[in-house]
């Protein structure tokens, strides 16, 4: 079966900082997959790097096609790529945002169709935003535009979905909403779903693979029990931690163990 994502040899820079290692993995169509690792070490890089936005050393390919074969257009019908930072200030509605994710399937004159209106609207149903269709843009919260700018991405009808630390800004009962969401993205539509997270513990509770990156090489790559191991947390991140397996399922559970607890006589606890 051939891989959504092939990495081969892949190194990247800014002027003489290098970023990527040569590092080499690929990633399963269907799969839910999420790159975790400290700051620095490359995650959003590597992202960007997958979705076209940079010019790396090595190979990539999509769906077994060189990533440089594919013209724009051609790409943005296969992936669609959700950045971290998402401007505020969009002087559109819902509808207009979401309606934007068809440019790739319009025509030259770039009007859209009946096609493309049934599109848009059930990326709006899918993503819970169909209610805020004529509202403005800079009237809604964080993670209701999270939501928007994911239908938009869903209205491309991508096989492939980049998402950079989507839950970042969001607060936990969003941030859970929004991974189900891809969730329900992988298993009802069957696409790709690849993910840069901070968050350890969502990442174990939903990805299929992890990829764990410190220094631009991979520490680990698999299912998140064999990669989020005490040994492997305590060198990739350089903190104490507590790993067991979750209570909601055959998981781990990643617990920080900062200075207070882990040495009581400085709080003054006994």
């Amino acid at each position: 079966m051939t891989a959504a994502v092939e990495i081969v040899r892949l190194s990247h820079a800014y002027r003489t900082r290098p970023v990527l290692k040569g590092i080499s993995f690929d990633i399963a169509a269907g799969d839910f997959f999420i790159i975790i690792g400290p700051n620095g070490s490359g995650k959003t890089t590597l992202l960007k790097a997958m979705a076209g936005l940079l010019a790396p050393q090595g190979e990539i390919h999509l769906m077994g096609r060189p990533l440089e074969v594919y013209t724009r257009r051609a790409l943005a019908r296969r992936l669609a790529f959700v950045p971290q930072l998402i401007t505020e200030d969009l002087p559109f509605t819902v509808r207009e945002v979401v309606l934007m994710g068809r440019t790739p399937h319009m025509g030259l004159l770039g009007l859209e169709g009946p096609e493309d209106i049934a599109q848009t609207q059930a990326a709006m149903a899918f993503t819970g935003v169909g209610h805020l269709a004529h509202r403005k843009m800079d009237a809604l919260s964080g993670g209701e535009r999270q939501r928007v700018f994911i239908a938009r991405a869903i209205c491309q009808e991508p096989e492939i979905i980049l998402l950079d630390e989507p839950t970042a800004a969001l607060d936990l009962t969003h941030q859970a909403r929004l991974m189900d969401l891809m969730e329900r993205l992988k298993r009802e539509r069957g696409v790709t779903v690849v993910m840069v997270s901070h968050d350890v513990n969502l990442a174990a509770m939903y990805a299929d693979r992890l990829l764990l990156l410190k220094n631009g090489r991979i520490q680990a790559l698999g299912p998140p029990g064999e990669v989020l191991t005490y040994d492997r947390i305590e060198e990739t991140y350089g903190c104490r931690v507590l790993v067991d397996e979750s209570p909601l399922g055959r998981f781990p559970r990643i617990t920080l163990v900062p200075d207070k607890y882990a040495h009581p006589e400085k709080s003054g606890r006994s």
